[in-house]
Order: C-alpha cells, then sequence, then structure tokens
C-alpha cells in the first residue's frame, strides 16, 4: 500500500481511519477533504490534503488521476441535502445525469468507480478499525428488559427488509409498532422523528443488509447520537454486531450509562465487516 487516498466528509470518522491506519503501518496517506463538511484540522494528520466542494468533479477527477494513489477508502458523512443545495459543475452534472436513481449505494458507487478506473482499489470503510466494531452483548449497565428485546428482533426483521430497499439504515420501534424509519433526512432526524409520535421507551435499531457494500455507507454512531437518543426518549440502541463503527465508545459509553440507555450488539448471523487489507 505505497499512497492511501481517504475521501473526508464529516465527524470524526476520518480523523480516526488515518490513525488506525497510521498504526497499521501505512506510510503515506493523502485526504481529498471535502469543503464544508470535512474538519479543518485533518489535514494536519494527512501528508497531502486537496479540498474540494462535493460539486466539484472536475478538480477532483483531474487530482485523483495524477495523485498515483494505490487504495482508497471512503469515511465521513456527506450531507445528503448537498444534492439540492450544491452548485456543481459539468462533471459532476453529468455524473449524476448517469443516474436514474440517487442513494448513498448509487452516488457512493459511482466515486468507487471513479477510483477504479484510476487503478486505486477501494477498501472497505471498516478497514483498520478493528477496536471501533463492538460484537455480541450488552455495552452498558443497563440491558434491555423483555418488552425491549422483542422490540429489537422486531425491528431487526423490519430494518433489514427496509434497508433493502435502500432507504436507511436506521428504524425506531416501540411494543411492536414502526414509529420511524430512517429516510432522506438521515439517522438523527429518523430518531427524532420516532421519539416524538411514540414518546419514551422506544427502541432504536441499525442495520446493514446482507451482501452490504462495506466499502462505503457502514452505519455509525457516536457521541452525537447518544444527545439525539436523549431528546427523543430512546431507551435502547441495537445494533448489528461486528457490522457497526461505533466512534468515541467511551463517551458513547458513559453518556449512555447516565441516561439509563442501554445499548447492545445483537448476532444477526452476517458476517463482521472486514479490518484488514491484503498485507495487514
Amino acid at each position: 500500500m505505497k499512497k492511501l487516498l481517504v475521501i473526508a466528509g464529516s465527524g470524526s470518522y476520518p480523523e480516526c481511519l488515518i490513525g488506525e491506519a497510521r498504526r497499521a503501518g501505512v506510510e503515506h496517506i493523502a485526504v481529498l477533504a471535502i469543503r464544508g463538511m470535512a474538519a479543518r484540522r485533518i489535514a494536519k494528520l494527512a501528508d497531502e490534503t486537496f479540498w474540494a466542494g462535493v460539486g466539484e468533479g472536475e478538480r477532483y477527477q483531474t487530482w485523483i488521476a495524477a495523485g498515483g494513489f494505490t487504495h482508497g477508502i471512503m469515511a465521513g458523512q456527506i450531507n445528503p441535502l448537498a444534492l439540492f443545495r450544491t452548485k456543481f459543475d459539468s462533471t459532476t452534472r453529468e455524473w449524476l445525469r448517469e443516474l436514474p436513481v440517487k442513494n448513498a449505494h448509487t452516488i457512493f458507487g459511482k466515486v468507487a468507480s471513479l477510483l477504479i478506473e484510476n487503478n486505486i482499489r477501494v477498501l472497505p470503510a471498516s478497514s483498520f478499525m478493528d477496536d471501533f466494531l463492538p460484537g455480541i452483548g450488552v455495552l452498558t449497565e443497563r440491558a434491555p428488559d423483555q418488552r425491549e428485546q422483542a422490540d429489537i428482533a422486531f425491528g431487526h426483521s423490519i430494518a433489514t427488509k427496509i434497508c433493502g430497499l435502500d432507504i436507511g439504515q436506521t428504524l425506531v420501534v416501540k411494543d411492536g409498532v414502526v414509529l420511524a424509519v430512517e429516510a432522506f433526512e438521515g439517522t438523527n432526524k429518523a430518531i427524532l422523528r420516532g421519539g416524538s409520535l411514540g414518546g419514551k421507551g422506544a427502541v432504536v435499531v441499525k442495520v446493514a443488509l446482507d451482501g452490504h457494500d462495506m466499502r462505503f455507507d457502514i452505519p455509525v454512531v457516536g457521541g452525537k447520537t447518544i444527545s439525539f437518543l436523549k431528546k427523543a426518549g430512546i431507551s435502547v440502541l441495537a445494533f448489528q454486531a461486528g457490522r457497526l463503527i461505533m466512534l468515541d465508545k467511551d463517551e458513547v459509553i458513559q453518556k449512555a450509562n447516565k441516561l439509563r440507555i442501554a445499548i447492545a450488539g445483537f448476532d444477526s448471523g452476517l458476517p463482521h465487516a472486514p479490518t484488514r487489507p491484503e498485507g495487514f
């Protein structure tokens, strides 16, 4: 792995990934930082940084083609509203015209194809993130009670079907009633919507479907997630073991314990997200 390219969106995910890649022995890391989303401090962690707006496809296509990168990873959130609030250059408009359906998989899939065209091997977003993929079991002091466990099982069965339709990865459920399904507004607003409908005690389930392309759009939670769970009155956050990135783990668990929110990973019967690229 001579030169690793990280396409960085918002949040702490890109920074964590760069740190873990360094510890694994990656020597040269370049960052394509999405302006207005990636944190400015990320430039201090990279060997080279190129800033570009999400709609400046021609600029970053030219930079990528000249970079000599061997591997690439996409990490961090790209605000989906950028599709409607961004000024796109002619190259990006052409890319979007080629996509009759626009969702995370098709849009990031287009980015992946751009990297592949430049002989860049696209790695799973979970690469190097071994310590950020919690397994089976309860992480908090409080475990889900019997009613909440039933909602987790029900929520998982429904959420995998919804995820398979490329709508979203998050479901809010209470007493066997689906309160909210993540759509274009994103996870946090879906949580608030579900909480406003069901009141206190709802359960949030996050999933990735069987065959999910782990090169992008892997489920992620962090310290900010707990703040939204609190606002919505959510009592449980459940996820598929080994298939979700948990950032700021100590902060997440500490906050959840204080709020008496249970966090648990369950066995979905699906494979663990890959973390070790060939040669590491």
